[in-house]
């Protein structure tokens, strides 16, 4: 087969080369009954099985995989799902074929619907809908993808993803895709090259051996030839060679070429993140995110749990400042028994602090929780989705009412700073209005809102773009506003670890940018490499 190159869009950076594994779902045949109730059972039995795999890997896996496993969670307990299929099966319809023929109306549906949010899903229904006639059918309909290898398809279920082993390398080429997308996000996380909107993968029945993944260019070459491998080979020894380098000095501040101090901080999901990591490669943590305490295997988490997990990453931090996010629920972060449920447009809804506000109980249990951790570090406390001052001025009423409480009773605590995140264009636009103790901007929301463009949406993708002119003014706006009132702004979005970016992040006025921890090295390399 002749050389063939495509190009696309990058969604993940970094070089790879192995064998291609084109990816298809293998079909679960059974023995169907001819008895509807022994079909209904069956069907009763393999959802039950696939819940329980659902529950199983949330406990082992991080907080941004875990999330979009919330997600297939819940449609599986969701009744309205599964009634179709049962339907089917009561006029004598096989237990599988009832379960794909519903499924399938459900993911044509979720594809036609006016609000994005709801077609970003349609790839999540494929993915429980192949779950459910794995137990079904006694195979793992989810292709065993052999580590090393290119996989290939028009497009990636997060299980499967979560389901390979990309430690041994890899990457993902996709005809479709989006760079913003939750399997985007994951596999620039495991350090996994990856290139989305290649277009049609048609190879006329014979498909292709091997391929080179270039995750910085977007560019995806198939059966390569000789020549074209060895150059490759070369870039990703220099690469490589490269990388060991930055990784030595991973552990050293961060400057611009000119001397300016960059502060590096680190994205963290779950205590899992810090495991074996030393302290030296950061300069802090500018943001953990909470929503790992309220996944539903766990249920809504108590004073005593939050505050010990949150107490040991103070500790781990050794008096470096670290930023713990309240809650983040709602939008795509769905929490059962506290947040809302059929929203019509879930993201522009009851979420962040807004959801925080309207659910006082749950807030003031963690905000106690940090009161409690803040005498076991320099803790500093962030608010998300604020949009008005007024939402500030409430969280900081409550959070005085829960530490003058909490001194009453002789509970050693302490009063942590209140900040925000600048995630709603309105809040970047007038953060000088703000009594926050710090702002921090979460690049994808602001992003997401300042463009109207989901960041998970391929057919958007090409707008969901943090260089915009427009998302760098907002930016430029809160680092002014920063300025004016002497207090730091931070980034912590994915627009961050995007080394394409540095230079124009940092040409904002932004000195403190936070990553999770693979990115570290990169960003420093990225970092020196600016001029000014």
């Amino acid at each position: 087969m002749a050389e063939i190159q495509l190009i696309g869009r990058a969604a993940s950076p970094g070089l790879a080369f192995g064998p291609v594994a084109v990816l298809t779902a293998a079909v679960a045949g059974r023995m169907a009954s001819e008895d509807p109730e022994q079909e209904a059972a069956a069907l009763r039995a393999a959802i039950g099985g696939a819940r329980a795999q659902l529950a199983e890997q949330i406990k082992t896996i991080q907080s941004e995989a875990a999330d979009i496993l919330e997600f297939q969670a819940a449609m599986l307990e969701d009744d309205a799902l599964t009634d179709t299929a049962y339907e089917l099966i009561a006029i004598g319809i096989a237990a599988d074929h009832a379960w794909r023929r519903a499924l399938d109306l459900e993911i044509a549906g979720y594809r036609a619907a006016e609000d994005e949010y709801f077609r970003a899903r349609a790839v999540d229904i494929v993915d429980i809908r192949d779950r459910v006639l794995a137990h079904l059918g006694g195979v793992d309909v989810v292709a065993g993808i052999a580590g090393g290898s290119i996989v290939a398809a028009e497009d990636i279920t997060p299980s499967t993803f979560l389901a390979t082993d990309w430690s041994q390398g890899g990457a993902i080429a996709l005809a479709s895709g989006s760079p913003s997308s939750h399997v985007a996000m994951l596999a620039r996380a495991r350090g996994a090259p990856m290139v989305v909107g290649l277009g049609p993968l048609s190879w006329h029945g014979q498909p292709p051996v091997l391929a080179l993944v270039d995750g910085d260019a977007g560019r995806v070459i198939f059966d390569p030839e000789p020549e074209t491998i060895r150059l490759f080979e070369l870039r990703m020894a220099a690469a490589k060679a490269e990388l060991a380098v930055v990784e030595a000095t991973s552990l050293a501040p961060a400057f611009v070429a000119n001397g300016r101090r960059i502060a590096v901080l680190l994205n963290v999901a779950g205590p899992e993140d810090l495991a074996n990591l030393d302290s030296a490669i950061c300069d802090g943590i500018g943001l953990v995110r909470t929503e790992f305490l309220f996944e539903a295997a766990h249920g809504l988490p108590d004073e005593e749990t939050q505050y010990r997990v949150y107490r040991d990453i103070l500790v781990w931090a050794q008096d470096k400042p670290v930023t713990i996010r309240t809650l983040d629920a709602g939008g795509d972060k769905q929490v059962p028994g506290l947040t809302v449920e059929g929203e019509s447009n879930p993201f522009l809804g009851l979420r962040g602090i807004r959801l925080s506000l309207a659910r006082p109980e749950v807030f003031r249990m963690q905000l106690r929780a940090l009161c409690r951790a803040a005498v076991h570090g320099t803790l500093k406390v962030m608010l998300p989705m604020v949009a008005v001052p007024s939402e500030l001025d409430r969280a900081n009423e409550i959070l005085d009412a829960e530490f003058t409480a909490l001194q009453a009773k002789g509970v050693a605590c302490a009063r942590p700073p209140l900040g925000i995140m600048v995630e709603v264009p309105a809040a970047a636009l007038c953060a000088a209005d703000f009594g926050a103790a710090f702002y921090s901007i979460g690049s994808n929301d602001l992003t997401q809102y300042t463009m109207a463009a989901a960041r998970d949406i391929g057919a958007v993708a090409d707008l969901n773009d943090t260089s915009n002119p427009a998302v760098l003014a907002l930016i430029a706006a809160t680092v002014e506003a920063g300025l004016k009132r002497g207090v730091e702004v931070s980034l912590c979005g994915d627009a961050a670890a995007n080394t394409h970016l540095t230079a124009a992040l940092l040409a904002t006025g932004l000195t403190t940018l936070s990553v999770s921890p693979i990115a570290v090295a990169r960003l420093k390399a990225a970092i020196a490499k600016v001029s000014s």
